[in-house]
């Protein structure tokens, strides 16, 4: 009895040694930081779930727009002089204020076909991100026939300062009062789509998963996710303690994981501990529902999923991807599309391990229920890169050639770029002139210099934010707007349909969102 007494007692000395450790290194960390902003101080008023769940598009809009008035005057027209340079996106005379552009894509609009909608689908952003970045697809629906509502999601698109209060179930019931709106404008027999992109991507199987378990939800006829966050890591869990020592005011910043300059107009820079802590949440309870319900062989009814994902992904576990939700999807006519490292790049030999070896780690065993598109080229033949395509119930694979170059000066795609044209304006490697300026074109940014001299993290300016594969994936995309609400496939021959028990990623395999503290925005969607 004696020794578990002691054994106990080292046990507790130890967690409190590493809880006073780690408390200790977060003080040093925010100690650190730069001085808070105003954008880092105010938080807007969003409405509450109650409001959303009972209002309608239009009370979203005028809500909306009370918002950004307030914000207009307790940010921007209060600046201090210090902060009012030509790249602050909150000062009205900076080259990159939204406001001063044809359409402020921070704010949420539907996009109304030429004709009687043949189709609706809902555009769902990645978190500390703006509907700006399905624009691109928004555009593809609305010429194809489909209205499109795309939302800001509660806390997005005004302040960082507004991901410190939110919760995910905000989130969701936004999505819901988003779905509401599509419905009535489509009619309510029309198809329904909805595209997520990394946090939006949980949201959109979120509610799919929902709609089955609640006949009063609409449910959608297809998913369309990018870079989907269906798994993070564990030790995400930091992201709440690391915030405790802002409960006292000298420790303010505590409740950052970063406090970075805001010079991009359609997205956060700087990050609270909240928006990871939310996300962590929500991709708990979407893991949760998704094993009870494979477990209870609830999702035969779920609509068919086409995800596009990076196998070097540092924001979301791409193994989660497939251990948590593909392998529990029925034969439905689900795909997945991965898009391998660039094998002909010159640097090989500076790339870890790892990376060469990301995508034969994430494959699972064939065959499956669902098809795999593996997108990528060989070291052999740098010009070529082809699809290989592993089609349901098969153990063969077929080859596509796409004609696409990858650009030897890119080694992977990363979660960011997977939505973004090479031509977009803001964030595209060759951005179309024809396209409205943003002021900046942080796609084609490539400094050089000493390290030390720059205010942001070189990975802000040097992770690739546009997907020379963007004309592929809108092709695949097509495929499932001219059949939007496909039959569901006759059972493969050979192939029987058992739930599984979701078994979680180790976490050796998993790749870590916040692997230390000097962690910077960019890491999140």
């Amino acid at each position: 009895m004696s020794k578990l007494k002691t054994g106990a007692k080292w046990v507790l000395v130890s967690a409190v040694v590493a809880a006073i450790t780690f408390f200790a290194v977060r003080t040093f960390d925010i100690r650190h930081m730069p001085p808070l902003q105003l954008w880092h101080t105010y938080v807007p008023h969003e409405p509450s779930i109650s409001s959303l769940d009972a209002g309608n598009w239009a009370g979203y809009l005028k809500a909306e727009e009370i918002i950004f008035n307030e914000l207009r005057a307790k940010v921007s027209d209060k600046l201090p002089a210090n902060v009012r340079t030509p790249l602050n996106r909150y000062y009205p005379d900076s080259l990159i204020y939204p406001g001063r552009y044809n359409q402020d894509w921070n704010r949420s609009y539907i996009l109304e076909p030429a004709g009687k909608p043949v189709g609706a689908v809902v555009l769902l952003h990645g978190l500390t991100d703006s509907p700006y970045s399905l624009r691109h697809i928004a555009r593809r629906y609305a010429a194809d026939g489909f209205v499109v509502v795309a939302i800001r999601l509660p806390g997005h698109g005004t302040v960082p300062s507004g991901l410190s209060n939110v919760t995910w179930e905000e989130w969701m019931a936004a999505t819901r009062l988003a779905i509401r709106e599509a419905k009535r404008l489509g009619g309510q027999a029309a198809p329904l789509h909805l595209v997520g992109f990394s946090n939006g991507g949980a949201l959109a199987v979120k509610y799919a998963l929902d709609a089955i378990e609640n006949p009063q939800l609409a449910r959608p006829d297809r998913l369309i996710l990018l870079s989907p966050m269906i798994g993070i890591t564990r030790f995400a869990r930091l992201a709440g303690p690391s915030g405790w020592p802002a409960i006292l005011p000298p420790f303010a910043k505590a409740a950052w994981l970063s406090i970075v300059p805001e010079f991009n107009p359609f997205k956060y820079n700087s990050f609270p501990v909240n928006g990871g802590r939310q996300s962590f949440r929500l991709t708990q309870s979407l893991q949760d529902q998704l094993s009870r319900m494979a477990n209870a062989n609830e999702l035969l009814n779920l609509a068919p999923i086409l995800t596009f994902q990076s196998v070097m992904d540092f924001t979301v576990s791409t193994r989660a991807i497939i251990t948590s939700l593909y392998a529990n999807l029925p034969a439905n006519g689900s795909e997945l599309v991965l898009f391998d490292v660039n094998r002909s790049v010159k640097i090989g030999p500076l790339l870890r391990r790892s990376s060469e070896t990301a995508l034969s780690r994430v494959l699972p065993e064939f065959p499956q229920r669902y098809r795999i598109t593996i997108v990528g080229n060989d070291a052999a033949d740098p010009g070529a890169t082809f699809a290989r395509i592993i089609d349901v119930g098969s153990t063969m694979e077929r080859i596509r050639n796409l004609g696409i170059h990858y650009p030897p000066e890119v080694f992977s795609m990363s979660h960011v770029s997977i939505p973004f044209p090479m031509s977009d304006s803001l964030y595209g490697m060759h951005p179309d002139s024809t396209e409205e300026n943003f002021g900046i074109h942080l796609g084609t940014l490539a400094p050089r210099g000493e390290r030390g001299a720059l205010i942001v993290d070189m990975d802000f300016l040097s992770r690739v934010a546009s997907n020379p594969f963007f004309p592929f994936m809108m092709e695949q995309i097509e495929e499932g707007i001219r059949d939007p609400r496909p039959i569901a496939p006759r059972p493969v021959p050979g192939m029987v349909y058992a739930p599984r028990k979701t078994q979680a990623p180790k976490i050796g395999e998993l790749e870590e969102l916040f692997p230390d503290p000097t962690y910077t925005p960019q890491e999140l969607p």
